[in-house]
């Protein structure tokens, strides 16, 4: 079983349009929209919610009003302001620490986990695909990246797929980094700007840092020919293969409106070379 991660060091370079046409050019692939601060590829791919999973982490204190003897000394110690006068936990202010719990001479506060969001199993027209949504505001992203990336190997071995193609975050943060880890191939969207230079080169760094080939697709690319070029110069000095360009085109804004990939909305030069780079990637891992 392969591995791929779409990944991209910015937002809006196009990651999960090509994400999603990926999706519709195999035959026997899981997908994983570890995107879960804002996940969208389930917009394109529409799917069918088989399994729905609350998904918890993180901790907030709760005091139990009858064991409590309110004699203020969690007030004194949170460092947090979580804890008012009349001994209620807010828990947006409440980070978690357990200093409170430790303290209580009689026990009266206790951790709870918190539901910080859901995951899903799910079937679209193009195969199984695993997904999932952060609550607003809710930390650890990558643990639940983690877990989505989990699920989807288990469903994988399962339905005995033999490629598993992952929409990643963008940036270089926690979630990139769960995304990252143990995959065969990751393959960097950019566009032809300075800050898609300067953020590919970012999350350049990161992946040579945890020994993950990379690739690199320019999109939009025409949109500045000569700042596309100086991104593919820049990839060949570090021995990083260009696998392809793909031009700026209002049919894949079209397509997406429609909720399709671009693969299944037109003929036109940017589906022939989307299904130009998928052979080209296909050629690495020998997969379908």
């Amino acid at each position: 079983m392969k591995q791929i991660v779409i990944i991209s060091g910015k937002g809006g370079t196009g990651k999960t349009v090509i994400t999603a046409s990926f999706a519709s050019l195999t035959k026997n692939a899981v997908f994983a929209d570890c995107d879960v601060d804002a996940a969208d590829l389930h917009l394109l791919l529409q799917p069918k919610i088989l399994e729905r999973h609350e998904f918890k982490s993180g901790l907030t204190a709760a005091i139990d009003k009858k064991t409590c003897q309110k004699c203020d000394k969690c007030i004194v110690a949170c460092r947090f302001d979580a804890i008012s006068q009349d001994f209620i936990i807010d828990p947006i202010s409440c980070e978690g620490c357990a200093f409170c719990s430790y303290i209580c001479p009689v026990q009266a506060i206790k951790m709870e986990e918190n539901i910080s969001g859901e995951w899903f199993i799910s079937e679209t027209r193009f195969g199984p695909m695993v997904h999932a949504k952060l609550g607003i505001a809710e930390e650890n992203s990558g643990k639940l990246v983690s877990l989505v990336r989990e699920k989807a190997k288990e469903v994988a071995i399962e339905k005995n797929r033999d490629l598993i193609i992952i929409d990643g975050s963008p940036g270089i943060g926690c979630p990139v980094i769960a995304s990252l880890a143990g995959v065969d191939y990751a393959i960097i969207v950019t566009e032809p700007t300075l800050s898609g230079l300067h953020d590919a080169k970012r999350v350049m760094e990161v992946g040579k840092h945890f020994k993950v080939p990379l690739k690199l697709i320019v999109n939009k690319y025409d949109l500045n020919v000569n700042m596309t070029e100086e991104i593919e110069n820049f990839c060949k000095d570090n021995d990083i293969e260009t696998l392809g360009r793909i031009p700026f085109d209002k049919s894949i804004v079209s397509a997406m409106v429609e909720g399709k990939t671009i693969i299944e909305y037109k003929d036109g030069k940017p589906k022939n070379d989307i299904i130009r780079i998928w052979e080209k990637l296909k050629e690495n891992f020998g997969g379908g």
